[in-house]
């Protein structure tokens, strides 16, 4: 349910409709009449197939709008909020269809305000979203930017691709993973030269943050260990940034207590240079060598401390050249993964900075599954299906396995 209500922000209203209906959402759009006059029901109709709502008294299928498409909704979405809307759903006001389908409404609930600086930063407005938290309402926090009286500050309304986000976390609560706690790593690490050069990987980080994503919109508690550069972590991930392998290291052995299923997708430098130049170094005629040393070998490091009796799943992932599977089974041994996750870079579209990958998912005595070139995130989604498959785990897995 998308409650739109009398913001110059509306016409945002659409292209949030049109993501959501996307990624495969039945989007209900209702509206308050002012709204109605700055963007035509007849937008949101087209992007969603639907039919709009915003007259106050009229029926639906023989129900009192607000009712039926209350009860309809499995998550009710009030973007953009006015000033005015935020007021009267903080003292429960019913006098148009959104705010009456809002007090109805059992669902979820979140808003994304939008308004001048002015108007979110007075006191009243603070007070009435502080109300709505503790309510349990999800604000959609405003943006600082341009605003439609040509100044500049905060109140913007939040990016579609933002709000959109912030739905999905909202509606994981009940997904499959539900109760889980999962660590991610993703990216490729550094490994200091000198102060401005490093070795490092073709690793972009894709796959883990895709990973991620997909572990936050099934329910679980997500942490991700991420290299350096993160400019988009899902909304809900608990980051932790680190850069070399032993901080890694560090950071994976420090979560392992409280994880569930860790997932290892970042690409750990095998090497490093055995010492690290405090000036930079200058070039100068001639071969230049360099000594290098191995780095901590992380999954061998959690096949150290993993007891006989701990349940915590780990999967591994075995980005190759040549030999492909016989490589990942070796892994899948030695390192004592419970699955492994097999891709050959060399394939072209797939792997390092792409947005697929072609991967087979490997699991000691049973079948490959071999996958087709897919987007990363369908791909994350097979990878958690396995997971749940080998864990025998149900919608809900209960305490003792979650141990």
């Amino acid at each position: 349910m998308l409650g739109v209500s009398a913001s110059i922000a509306a016409y945002k209203a659409v292209a949030i409709a049109s993501q959501l209906t996307q990624q495969g959402a039945l989007v209900d759009v209702i509206m308050t009449p002012e709204a109605a006059e700055l963007v035509r029901p007849l937008s949101f109709e087209a992007i969603t197939h639907r039919p709009v709502a915003f007259e106050m008294f009229r029926l639906i299928d023989s129900e009192i709008a607000h009712v039926a498409l209350a009860r309809s909704a499995d998550v009710f979405l009030v973007a953009p909020a006015t000033a005015h809307t935020i007021a009267k759903l903080a003292i429960g006001l019913a006098d148009d269809l959104v705010s009456a389908t809002a007090l109805s409404c059992q669902a979820p609930q979140l808003l994304a305000p939008a308004m001048e600086s002015g108007m979110w930063q007075h006191p009243a407005t603070v007070d009435h979203v502080k109300t709505l938290r503790e309510r349990g309402w999800t604000i959609v926090e405003p943006g600082v930017g341009h605003l439609a009286s040509g100044a500049v500050g905060e109140g913007r309304l939040a990016e579609p691709e933002q709000i959109v986000d912030v739905t999905k976390h909202v509606l994981a609560r009940g997904g499959d993973l539900a109760g889980w706690r999962v660590t991610i790593t993703a990216g490729g690490t550094r490994e200091p030269l000198d102060p401005v050069r490093f070795l490092s990987n073709r690793s972009s980080g894709k796959m883990g943050l895709a990973l991620a994503e997909a572990a936050r919109d099934r329910g679980a508690d997500v942490t991700l260990i991420w290299t350096s550069g993160a400019d988009s972590v899902p909304h809900g991930v608990q980051l932790v940034e680190v850069e070399q392998a032993e901080e890694m290291r560090a950071a994976v052995l420090a979560a392992l207590p409280r994880t569930d299923l860790l997932v290892m997708a970042a690409a750990v430098a095998d090497y490093r240079p055995a010492e690290a130049v405090g000036q930079k170094i200058k070039k100068a005629s001639g071969m230049l060598a360099l000594d290098l040393a191995p780095t901590v070998d992380v999954l061998q490091e959690v096949s150290k401390v993993r007891g006989p009796d701990d349940r915590t799943i780990v999967v591994g992932f075995a980005a190759e050249t040549e030999s492909v599977l016989d490589n990942a089974r070796k892994k899948l041994v030695d390192k004592r993964l419970d699955l492994v996750v097999a891709n050959d870079v060399t394939i072209q579209g797939s792997g390092f900075g792409s947005d697929f990958n072609q991967v087979s998912i490997l699991q000691e005595g049973e079948p490959d599954i071999d996958l087709p070139l897919l987007p990363k995130i369908e791909v994350a989604h097979h990878v958690y299906d396995a997971v749940l498959r080998m864990s025998g785990a149900s919608r809900d897995p209960s305490a003792e396995f979650r141990a």
